[in-house]
């Protein structure tokens, strides 16, 4: 029987170590499972939810049916117009008017209560930010934003450099009064085809406000996992550099043999298993789906350095319960088979 706590055995991927049994990461926490691994963060920067919201700056992200309710930008009315002229548009939040102490406690309080977070059993992961790529795009959408990537990369440095002290300062605060085990950044970079930008760009106007972060966090003494979808393998040597340890959520566009056997343990994957809908939706088939997250497993857990991720990608197919039950297929079945996978094959 394991000694370690599901956190505790997530936390080996932060070390390098082998884990005693198959970590699983949940984004948001599933009914019925310990999560190993969630996603956390302040409610004053929560704009993500099925409700949309506003984000720091003012940008208004909006939801509906077809982005499975995940909020995106306002796709008829940006916030910023002209890159150059940022300084008159873009202001940074003052954190210093908001009650931390209060917060805390009640974001604290609802984890518990009504996604039943045990902090001795599950580790947080808290979201200081560090989505410039994104931001940028929220203020500009994606044509206007990729064309002053290109045409004015000092005006976009300089933006990228302002509110870089509004995240250094989130995650301070964030830091002092939640106590996270692990500071995770989120910048979606790349498409399900390849990257956004080269990664000339990536390394010249991105990398650098990364690094800022993630040397933070490693002053802290904090350990950092870094979310991108898509095809974002072109940029995990960069990632590496800059002390990344895990990313997330490893979707299968990717190279995931090349990238288990270049990285090992020094870069874990999380994730490694995409659901795509039948043409048989909304009949599933419960044993293939099962059947193909043991397969995600068998590929890629030998040697470690990796973690199931799966739960998110099926949350967004529909507004029924079905996708719930999806979730919960597999999630059983990560649990279930993970649990003794080492045990079972001691050549992994």
């Amino acid at each position: 029987m394991s000694m370690l706590t599901p956190g505790e055995n997530y936390y080996r991927l932060f070390e390098g170590k082998m884990p005693e049994y198959v970590p699983i990461f949940d984004m948001m926490p599933s009914p019925g499972y310990v999560p190993a691994a969630v996603m956390a963060g302040p409610s004053c920067i929560d704009f993500h939810g099925p409700e949309g919201g506003k984000d720091p700056w003012g940008v208004e992200y909006i939801t509906n049916a077809e982005t499975g309710y995940s909020a995106i930008p306002k796709t008829w009315d940006f916030l910023l117009k002209n890159i150059c002229d940022w300084r008159k548009v873009i202001k940074n939040p003052n954190l210093d008017d908001i009650d931390w102490k209060t917060m805390a406690e009640k974001d604290s309080a609802f984890m518990k209560d009504v996604f039943k977070i045990d902090r001795d059993q599950t580790l947080l992961l808290h979201i200081t930010g560090g989505g410039f790529f994104q931001d940028l795009m929220g203020f500009m959408g994606f044509t206007e934003g990729l064309c002053a990537m290109i045409e004015e990369p000092d005006e976009v440095k300089a933006l990228f450099e302002y509110i870089t002290d509004y995240y250094l300062k989130l995650q301070h605060k964030i830091i002092q009064y939640y106590s996270p085990e692990v500071i995770y950044l989120l910048d979606d970079t790349a498409s399900k085809l390849n990257p956004f930008i080269s990664k000339t760009i990536f390394r010249d106007e991105l990398l650098p406000f990364y690094k800022v972060l993630t040397d933070d966090a490693k002053d802290h003494g904090l350990p950092v996992q870094f979310h991108n979808c898509g095809r974002c393998e072109d940029f995990l040597q960069d990632y590496v550099d800059i002390g990344v340890k895990v990313v997330d959520p490893a979707q299968t566009m990717n190279n995931l043999d090349a990238i288990k056997k270049k990285y090992g343990r020094n870069l874990a994957v999380a994730g490694c298993w995409d659901w795509v809908v039948p043409s048989t939706w909304p009949v599933v088939d419960e044993v293939e789906i099962r059947k193909s997250v043991r397969e995600s497993i068998d590929r890629y857990a030998p040697g470690g350095g990796f973690a199931m991720c799966s739960g998110g990608n099926v949350l967004g197919v529909a507004g029924d319960e079905l996708p719930g039950i999806i979730r919960g297929w597999v999630m059983d079945e990560a649990t279930q088979y993970g649990a003794d996978f080492y045990k079972n094959h001691p050549e992994a």
